[in-house]
């Protein structure tokens, strides 16, 4: 019956001369492990398309519903973590594996005459994977991704006439946006793909035309190996090694949940990915006046010289040790581009200062908020601190804001001198013993400087009397806490962080800025809080009885209803209360969610917890491995089935009807 079938498709398409075509190859010295690299590249390539149209059934590509589409197939499809740890680990093994079969075929000498179109197609496909890593990476929107695009971006704008129109055309516009992750998605998921394709194609008809190299020493080419069956089955093998490789990867090392992109986060270190560590790093080398240079210069050398290398490296020794000045030569070149990207991985970087673009949307958005008709660059970095800090969560700034702490609408009109800010900022202690607000110590100069500046400059009308100098931060100016409209926070409804998962990390940060001054570190509470029925905070470890649960969506939605709404302590006059971080806008969501995250984390509740795994991913490991092992145990004993006389008529007529 098969060979009806067979026969009924090659009356009508070329079916067996096309899979012949495909298998029927002789390999100079037989077949080797060490030829597997390209059908290993072909295995992840498959991995990805497969991967990649299952995500994009539930991808949302808007900066809105990115994070939490790609949050809930992880989390709340079944198998969900396994399609994108999959398409995760997969586009970081390919960037290797290629790189690798690069090496492979530089030494041996597989580039040279007649090969170079086969040379030149293989640094196409690397230019282009790298392309896709470049815009895969912000499509979920998070942290991670947001920041590498962010800095990927940013590169090109210090190159004279075309270096800004250059950012505009990748971002859609001067800052990152809705537009951005549109682009990115077009680019990831039609554009780039077809080329790769195309250009696969390309490579491997070049490939064929010539044949494999074979080893360096010719002595060996008088012996020859069929393809099919006995580097076919090395391939597979490779292939099954790589799935094996990727699977136990997303098991035992799931990519991370870096929070949702916040472009006001001053928390977060921004870094390009992993394998644009080099060129982030080699900038730092060109300043100045030669920043334009290392923008533009870096890449075009790097790309240059594996262009021509077929062509300055013309003589036909094709042994790596008869050619010691090309291996050298190479030798030197890896070691420069991995100490580079080790170098980039390690740097420890300042806290983030925003690009100017990012600094004019913060002026625009401060505008209506402190009445000033057009700030100054560092009066608006201020204004940005300010808002990132959490200081609106205590203070007022005419009527928008807390009321824990004194109004600073008039800040600017108070006799007082820089460092005086400056104790009070990083030690408020030193002035008021008995102040609640906490020591800011994580801001840079400049950042301190710029915030002090914004303060400076806030000369408005006072929601609250103007205090004197000697007691403009006391207790007793403390709004009292019975004058704030006391709503059981449980009840009022939760804001967009109680559905977003968090990052515990950054949400530890947040902490320590925002509400270790009242609860302690670690979240253990025990604050003295007078006039409270409790005379203290309450401990967030462990977090009240009413508000634990389980169930990280219905926990993350109780914590929330208290920092987006805040809440007063029962008692006749509690000194203390929660400030509003969400209504006073003092907190973005995407750090409410980060916050919630450690919260709990430190109750032992996950927040990135899986719903719906449909096999938890500890248990598929044990069930995928003894199958695996004996998938690849039946296939090694098939072939070793095949008599060696069959192998080679194999060869000949394994299709031929």
């Amino acid at each position: 019956m098969l060979n009806g079938v067979l026969q009924w498709l090659n009356r009508r398409w070329p079916f067996s001369a096309a899979i012949n075509a495909a298998l029927k190859e002789d390999i100079p010295g037989g077949s080797s492990t060490a030829y597997t690299l390209g059908s290993v590249l072909l295995t992840l390539v498959l991995v990805q398309v497969i991967t990649g149209i299952f995500q994009v059934f539930f991808f949302v590509p808007s900066v809105d519903h990115a994070y939490d589409s790609l949050s809930y197939l992880r989390t709340d499809v079944p198998f969900g973590w396994l399609i994108h740890g999959l398409h995760y680990w997969g586009a970081n093994v390919m960037i290797i594996a290629m790189l690798l079969h690069m090496v492979r075929v530089f030494v041996w000498g597989a580039y040279k005459r007649p090969r170079e179109l086969t040379w030149l197609f293989g640094v196409v496909l690397l230019i282009i994977t790298m392309g896709m890593s470049f815009t895969g990476g912000p499509l979920p929107w998070d942290q991670a991704g947001y920041w590498a695009a962010e800095v990927g971006t940013s590169i090109p704008s210090s190159l004279p006439l075309i270096g800004s129109l250059t950012t505009e055309l990748m971002r859609g516009g001067t800052d990152m946006g809705q537009l951005t992750i549109s682009r990115f998605f077009v680019l990831h998921v039609m554009v780039l793909p077809l080329v790769l394709f195309a250009i696969i194609i390309f490579h491997i008809v070049a490939l064929r035309v010539n044949g494999a190299v074979g080893p360096w020493d010719s002595s060996r080419h008088i012996k020859t190996g069929p393809f099919w069956p006995d580097q076919a089955f090395k391939d597979m093998m490779s292939a099954c090694a790589i799935a094996l490789l990727l699977m136990t990867l997303t098991i035992l090392a799931p990519p991370g949940f870096t929070g949702p992109a916040d472009p006001l986060s001053t928390t977060y270190t921004p870094k390009p990915e992993w394998n644009f560590l080099f060129l982030y790093e080699a900038l730092k080398y060109f300043e100045g006046p030669l920043e334009p240079l290392g923008v533009a210069g870096v890449p075009a050398v790097l790309v240059l010289i594996l262009v021509i290398l077929p062509f300055i490296d013309r003589s036909p020794e094709r042994n790596p040790f008869m050619r010691p000045v090309a291996m050298a030569a190479a030798t030197v070149f890896a070691i420069v581009l991995i100490g580079l990207t080790i170098a980039g991985y390690v740097s420890k970087p300042g806290i983030h200062e925003l690009p100017t673009s990012s600094a004019a949307s913060a002026n625009s958005a401060n505008k209506p908020k402190t009445g000033l008709p057009m700030m100054p660059e560092n009066i608006a970095r201020g204004a940005t601190v300010y808002r990132s800090a959490g200081c609106g969560g205590c203070h007022s700034i005419n009527g928008s804001g807390g009321t824990a702490g004194p109004d600073l609408s008039n800040e600017g009109n108070r006799d007082r001198d820089r460092d005086w800010f400056r104790d009070q900022i990083r030690n408020p202690k030193s002035h008021f013993p008995d102040t609640i607000m906490p020591s800011f110590t994580g801001f840079n100069d400049q950042q301190l400087n710029d915030l002090i500046d914004y303060l400076g400059s806030l000369n408005g009308p006072s929601a609250n009397k103007p205090s004197s100098p000697s007691t403009a931060a006391s207790p007793s100016e403390v709004k009292p806490a019975s004058a704030v409209p006391r709503s059981p926070a449980l009840n009022r409804t939760a804001g967009y962080a109680a559905g977003t998962i968090g990052n515990s990390a950054q949400g530890a940060l947040i902490f320590d800025k925002q509400c270790v001054s009242c609860h302690s570190h670690n979240a253990i509470g025990g604050i003295p809080n007078p006039g409270a029925d409790e005379g203290v905070v309450p401990s967030l470890n462990p977090i009240d009885k009413a508000v634990f649960n389980k169930d990280p969506r219905h926990f993350a939605e109780n914590v929330d209803a208290f920092i987006q709404h805040g809440s007063v302590p029962s008692g006749k006059n509690p000194r203390l209360h929660m400030p509003s971080f969400g209504d006073s806008s003092s907190l973005t969501q995407q750090q409410i969610s980060n916050l919630e995250a450690y919260i709990m984390e430190l109750n032992g509740v996950d927040r990135a917890k899986m719903i719906n795994p449909g096999i938890e991913p500890v248990t598929f490991f044990f069930i995928f491995i003894p199958a695996f092992l004996l998938i690849m145990s039946i296939m090694g004993g098939i072939y070793r089935c095949l008599p060696k006389d069959r192998k080679e008529k194999q060869q000949e007529s394994h299709l031929d009807l």
